[in-house]
């Protein structure tokens, strides 16, 4: 009897474990069944960026000096032409006042150059008249060589008066000139004392305070025009064709990430990182959260394509095989790959164009890894 369990004892075990297997396979499994609807579906092309502003200028002064005051702090409204910070000025001041100065001292010498110009020419025409006498009177014998010879001379003398008085003239013309320009100078650089708002804004970024030594260039602080702003986001250039002006988006801060925020997109990059292959589109955003900062991360949504009325189904549901799309559907309580034809891809659901029709169940396992081919599915 022993020996007889012995030999029986592999094939039982074998059956054991074939009949354990065909239990395990027709057992029906349990599953999510989701049914094929209809309905709309957006298309949209994601991309991460950063809020910018269209306009932003970095104050800094054209001359150095240390700074006597800043006016406005961070976060602080702006107009254009306002005052936002001023250098020491009392040194410029003073060159001011010495080129003030020179200038009126250039000018008082250039009227008595005028005036030294004018006797001067009238010098030199008295002694023309008295020369053209004397040459009259010479040949007449009525006067002496002699006498003729000093009004020869007298006009020569005269001559290069007017000469004289003509290069002195016009140097002090010059030196006016140069004291205008003097004094043009020195009001220029006391005018670069004080750093104006070249337009509306708001200050973003205060750099230096009073006392700090400021040198051409250096920032002072950073200002942008609140006229636009917008999301400068990387999209992947692979989507560039699908990309327009004007085409309507949504902006999702990553400070708030439950809530959308419309936009537009306003201008579309014209170069590709070459090494993400990623290039910038820049996206208007038509409101913001109450509180923003320039430089805060943002995803960007931008609407390429929209359908009415189309087959949809999530696109979690879908699956590939060998390149093919494909569900899983009930037939006959069964579950089996249906293969699809996808269209549209919206952010959660795809349109599908084959293969599946209004009502049709679609179904996933309720435990990950579980396979569903052929198997006979529980249905809620």
């Amino acid at each position: 009897m022993i020996t007889w369990f012995r030999y029986l004892r592999l094939p039982l075990l074998v059956a054991a474990i074939a009949g354990a297997v065909f239990y395990v396979r027709t057992r029906p499994v349990p599953v999510e069944v989701h049914e094929v609807e209809t309905g709309p579906l957006v298309a949209e092309v994601m991309g991460t960026g950063t809020l910018e502003a269209r306009v932003r200028a970095t104050i800094s002064p054209k001359i150095s000096g240390r700074i006597a005051e800043v006016l406005v702090d961070q976060g602080d409204s702006i107009k254009a032409g306002e005052l936002l910070a001023r250098l020491d000025d009392d040194e410029w001041a003073k060159q001011v006042k010495v080129a003030e100065a020179t200038i009126e001292a250039a000018r008082a010498s250039l009227g008595r150059f005028k005036a030294e110009q004018q006797q001067a020419q009238s010098t030199r025409v008295l002694a023309e008249s008295e020369f053209n006498r004397m040459s009259e009177l010479v040949g007449q014998n009525a006067v002496t060589q002699s006498e003729f010879d000093k009004a020869r001379e007298a006009l020569e003398v005269a001559k290069a008066g007017v000469t004289r008085a003509d290069a002195a003239l016009l140097e002090a013309e010059q030196q006016v000139v140069l004291a205008k320009e003097s004094l043009a100078y020195q009001e220029t650089r006391f005018a670069d004392t004080r750093l104006l708002a070249p337009f509306d804004g708001l200050v973003i970024k205060r750099y230096r305070d009073a006392g700090a030594i400021a040198v051409p260039g250096s920032p002072i602080i950073d200002i942008i025009s609140l006229d636009e702003l917008w999301i400068s986001a990387w999209v992947d250039e692979t989507e560039m064709d699908r990309l327009k002006s004007d085409l309507p988006a949504r902006v999702v801060f990553r400070s708030e990430p439950e809530k959308d925020y419309q936009g537009q997109v306003a201008r579309l990059g014209k170069q590709s990182d070459r090494e993400t292959r990623e290039f910038v589109v820049d996206v208007r955003v038509v409101e913001l959260p109450e509180n923003w900062a320039i430089g805060q991360r943002a995803e960007v949504y931008i609407e390429w394509a929209r359908t009415d009325e189309v087959t949809i189904v999530p696109e979690r549901l879908v699956s590939r095989r060998n390149g093919q799309a494909g569900v899983y559907v009930v037939r006959k309580s069964r579950a089996e790959w249906q293969p699809i034809e996808i269209g549209l891809q919206g952010r959660e659901e795809v349109e599908v164009t084959k293969g599946l029709a209004p009502g049709d169940k679609m179904v996933t396992p309720v435990r990950d890894n579980m396979s569903l081919e052929g198997r006979n599915v529980q249905l809620p």
